[in-house]
This record gives structure tokens, sequence and C-alpha cells, in this order.
């Protein structure tokens, strides 16, 4: 797939974290002519982004940012974020200029956005917290979607920047509704994953040829992008890519801390995390998500 970038001014921006998502992501950015500046926590890391892209590379949050009016983030968890950006010496705060905005991808908790982002109002900055779905391949293929919360002015003018990974970017309200937002969507997937194993297993002992069965029920109202990139991979006992049995659970995890604070109900995704831990205790911590069928192929 070919990324079409919409026409937008060359703005100077800082991308921080260069993993499986960042690095893409950044990619992006300066394919679509921005001037990049990244840094990453391993050196060698960002040394090879700067080779294969361009742009510069810096030792420290606070020195990559140095005049950028957009930063990136996309780090592990809240732990990870809280020290980029708000490290006394060299986070990222310390090194931006006032009116700056601060968009973070990470998939963490509404706490950390909403700390963050007061943090920033104090300093004359702007923050986003900005988690995005779509996997590895959407941040390849610039295809993700984003989740925003935040105040409205440094979301719009950021967003034709993020469009160029990106196939939508919503802000959902304010300052921490991108990471609930964010919870919801993990939910849905938890759910749609172990429903499709248990229907592939159960068709499997059945005896039917189950790729010709997911094409057939894929035209109707049991379609779903689980089905479409995951359910004949299933079939196959493939589980090399995609998003990794650990992230997931960090990511339940914040969605079960958060449901613990709010009374919400979530039994079916409390169910889901157990699998999903034993998947872990099985040694299946990095294979993809889809994974949850070999707990059901005893």
């Amino acid at each position: 797939m070919t990324k079409q970038y919409e026409s937008t001014p060359s703005r100077k921006v800082a991308f921080l974290g260069l993993g499986v998502m960042g690095g893409p992501m950044a990619g992006h950015l300066a394919a679509a002519g921005h001037q990049v500046t990244v840094y990453n926590r391993t050196a060698a890391k960002a040394q090879a982004w700067v080779d294969k892209h361009g742009g510069k590379m810096a030792p420290t949050p606070r020195d990559a940012v140095e005049g950028a009016e957009f930063v990136f983030t996309c780090v592990g968890n809240d732990a990870d974020l809280h020290a980029v950006v708000a490290g006394d010496q060299d986070g990222a705060f310390a090194g931006m200029a006032r009116g700056a905005t601060l968009v973070d991808h990470t998939t963490a908790s509404a706490d950390i956005a909403r700390e963050l982002h007061g943090m920033a109002k104090s300093r004359g900055l702007h923050f986003i917290d900005a988690p995005v779905s779509g996997g590895e391949a959407g941040a390849i293929n610039g295809m993700l979607t984003v989740m925003c919360g935040g105040d409205a002015d440094p979301f719009d003018a950021m967003k034709p920047v993020a469009m160029a990974f990106s196939k939508a970017v919503t802000r959902l309200g304010d300052s921490g509704s991108g990471q609930l937002a964010k919870m919801v969507n993990q939910i849905c997937i938890a759910g749609l994953v172990q429903g499709l194993s248990e229907a592939v297993a159960f068709g499997m002992r059945a005896g039917l040829e189950m790729p010709a069965v997911l094409d057939v029920i894929g035209k109707g109202a049991a379609q779903s992008w689980q089905m479409d990139n995951r359910g004949k991979t299933m079939v196959e006992d493939r589980f090399d890519f995609g998003f990794a049995v650990d992230w997931m659970r960090k990511d339940l995890g914040l969605v079960l801390d958060e449901a613990r604070r709010n009374g919400a109900r979530l039994p079916a995704t409390a169910l889901v995390d157990q699998f999903y831990a034993e998947l872990q205790n099985r040694g299946g911590g990095r294979w993809d998500t889809s994974s949850l069928i070999r707990l059901l192929n005893k």
C-alpha cells in the first residue's frame, strides 16, 4: 500500500520512541515532508531510523524537542511515559517551547493523561492523549485510527500532521478521553477474539472446511476485522505476527483497573484476561492475540 499524504505545511516535529509502532509512524512524518528529530532509549535504533528516513537524532528527549511545534511519543507504559515527558533534567516538557503540543500515542492510563495535561498547562504547553488502533500493519501502512482527548484548539492544529500516519484522527472529549476510548476498543477486541477462537475450534472439531466457512460467514453478520485478518491463520496455527499477548495483557490491566474505579462490570473481559495469562504461562507472551484458540485445541 502506498500512503497518499495530504498537502500540509512542513512542520518541525519530534518523535520519542521508535518501537514497532513509533518507528513507522515517525517514518510517515518524514515522508510527508516534516522536519523530524527522533529519540529512542536505545540510540542504535534512532541511528538506524535516521539512516533510513533522514532527519536528526538526539541523545535525550529534551534535546529532541528543541524548537519542535509538535512532539509525538509512543513508549511502553505509564512509568516510561512519565520519565520521557516529565523527567526533571531531560524530559520533553523541560525542553519544549511555550505553545508547543505533545501528542502521546502510548496506550496508558487516563490518570497519567490527565496528570500530564495538567503539567503541560502549567508550563504553557498543550497535551493530547492519542492512543492508536490498527496494529503494526496500520503503522507501516499509515492507516491508524487515533482516539484523542484534550483541548480542541491544539487538537485541531495537530490533526493535519498526525494524518501522515492515520486514516482517522478524532477528538472524543477532554483529557483522558482518548485513553478511555482505547479501553473500549480493547474490550471489544478481547471478546471478539475469544468468540472467533471458539467458533473456529468448534468448526474444526465438527469436521468443517473452516477456510471456506470463514469465507461464507465473513460476508454476513459475523464479519469482523479479526475474522478477515486472523481467522484463517488461526486455522493454520500461525501466531507469529500482529499484536502480542503481553501487550494485550498490559492493556486489559488498564481496562480492569479503570473498571474497578468506575464500577463497570466486565465479566467476559476479566475471563479473557485470565486466558491470556494462561498463554503467558505457556511461554506465549509474544504470540499474536489470536493464539487464544490454542487453549481450545488441547
